[in-house]
């Protein structure tokens, strides 16, 4: 997920659905920004490029994209649900705008889920064990073969290449 460079291809009428979406709650864009800009950071000092792969690491992204996001915009709002609702629709958009595969998109989307759903039920006390916790999680990371099936809902984050 390289951002901008993929924000910068989008269509006018994908640029539109993005806007529209941030026009709604204007005050969400900033720490929306922040969050994924953080993310990008985090995972390059962690791994390098290898996070823009189908790999365990491409998974632990979009979790840590995720829970930062609904923890960014947690701020504004005060309620978790509807952090977690915006952070969906955020990524959502996001994920179906972009020109992903079919299965790197369905694998994004599910990772996702995760990272909200570890919001929604753990708190982190610091940046420093969420990452911890996260690094644990893609140790049991299932592999998913590319033509397989997907779960719809799992508790582990899903890779499709090593």
């Amino acid at each position: 997920m390289n951002f901008w460079s993929r924000i910068w291809k989008l269509s006018p009428g994908q640029l539109i659905k993005l806007g529209i979406l941030f026009l709604s709650r204007p005050f969400l864009i900033r720490p929306t920004l922040k969050a994924t800009r953080e993310t990008m950071s985090i995972c390059n000092e962690l791994f390098g490029n290898a996070h823009h792969g189908r790999n365990k690491e491409n998974a632990f992204r979009h979790a840590l994209w995720n829970y930062k996001i609904s923890e960014a915009v947690n701020k504004k709002l005060k309620n978790d649900q509807k952090s977690v609702k915006w952070t969906e629709k955020v990524t959502n958009l996001y994920e179906n705008v972009t020109k992903n595969a079919p299965n790197d998109q369905k694998m994004d989307i599910l990772n996702n889920r995760i990272g909200r759903n570890i919001f929604l039920n753990r708190k982190f006390k610091n940046e420093a064990k969420l990452i911890d916790f996260l690094e644990e999680m893609i140790k049991n990371a299932l592999k998913i073969d590319e033509n397989g099936h997907f779960p719809e809902i799992s508790e582990y984050l899903i890779y499709i290449n090593e």
